[in-house]
């Protein structure tokens, strides 16, 4: 249910909280996390992982990723799924994602500088 607005904080606070989302998705940073949203990866879980780490990037202030969405890596037993790029153009990925995994990677590989290796997965 969408939250009603009853005064001018309300509708203040709310702009704020859409700039934040709006600027997770904009503008060159450190690094860039891609969700992977074919139909295979919803099927299996993407849009859960995409609502996960954005509450995970939220709550973690974690201001250095751009975060976006594509279609099909072509790894569709592997899903859900996100690659990590980083400035210099290399690429991580990360497989069979869920919450628990996704607030790892975000502490450890986002936050951190770490990947999380047990969750790697290769082409």
């Amino acid at each position: 249910m969408a939250k009603k607005i009853k005064s001018v904080k309300d509708l203040m606070s709310m702009r704020d909280k859409v700039r934040e989302e709006v600027d997770l998705r904009s503008g060159p940073k450190e690094v860039q996390v891609t969700v992977h949203m074919g139909t295979c990866g919803i099927a299996a879980g993407a849009r859960d992982v995409l609502a996960a780490l954005v509450r995970e990037l939220d709550e973690a202030g974690a201001q250095n990723a751009t975060l976006r969405q594509a279609g099909c890596a072509g790894l569709c037993d592997r899903e859900p799924m996100l690659t990590v790029t980083d400035k210099s153009g290399g690429q991580v990925r990360y497989g069979k994602l869920d919450g628990k995994k996704v607030h790892r990677i975000v502490q450890e590989h986002l936050v951190g500088g770490t990947p999380v290796v047990e969750f790697l997965i290769s082409e």
